[in-house]
């Protein structure tokens, strides 16, 4: 499937019939959601949802989602741009990566973070009736997109609520505007993704 050319055709599809769809955007930090809300903030009604119960430590965690809030605050986007703060269930996380503890980073117990945190967003966009969900995962060029979009497209069949796919940002340089929006709004730009597995990696998010 071409990614970029299936939204490509939903977006000119949604201005012809000047629709603006609800979206549940799961953001993973507020950099690599400035870009998303810049695009996708001109053809659907937004709702972050900040659900990342992997970062570490707390102190990390209050930090991200702080400068989630104030982003949203300073952001000026076609449509209104509104907020949902997941729980930080740190237990779930660690239930989730037991025994995969040593995997390299990118690997089996990245993927199952993607699932865990998709699938409570799928699950929320489902019970608020949005007509759409997706993530901000895939904006990184250290994210596996191919994954997170099969991921993604089986939670759709599954909760009944379409995916939006989100390579495309990607193709269009999402991840160097994100770094230039980062820079025009002074955000705070971690230097690991975010789990205590990942600070040995270094990983950037």
């Amino acid at each position: 499937m071409n990614y970029q050319k299936e939204l490509d055709k939903l977006l000119a599809q949604l201005e012809k019939e000047e629709r603006v769809p609800s979206l549940l955007l799961h953001s993973c930090c507020a950099p690599c959601s400035s870009y998303v809300l810049e695009y996708l903030g001109q053809y659907f009604n937004i709702t972050v949802f900040y659900y990342n119960p992997n970062i570490f430590p707390e102190s990390e965690y209050t930090k991200r989602i702080l400068e989630q809030q104030t982003l949203i605050g300073q952001m000026r986007v076609k449509y209104p741009v509104s907020f949902i703060a997941g729980s930080y269930d740190k237990d779930s996380f660690y239930e989730m990566a037991k025994g995969l503890e040593h995997v390299k980073e990118g690997g089996e117990r990245c993927l199952k973070c993607y699932e865990l945190r998709l699938r409570e967003s799928a699950w929320i966009a489902k019970s608020g009736g949005f007509d759409y969900f997706t993530t901000t995962l895939s904006i990184s060029p250290m994210k596996n997109a191919a994954r997170l979009n099969e991921i993604g497209l089986r939670l759709q069949e599954e909760y009944g609520v379409n995916y939006l796919y989100f390579r495309i940002l990607r193709k269009k340089n999402g991840y160097k505007r994100s770094i230039e929006l980062s820079k025009e709004y002074g955000l705070y730009r971690q230097d690991y993704c975010g789990c205590e597995f990942s600070v040995r990696g270094g990983k950037n998010g």
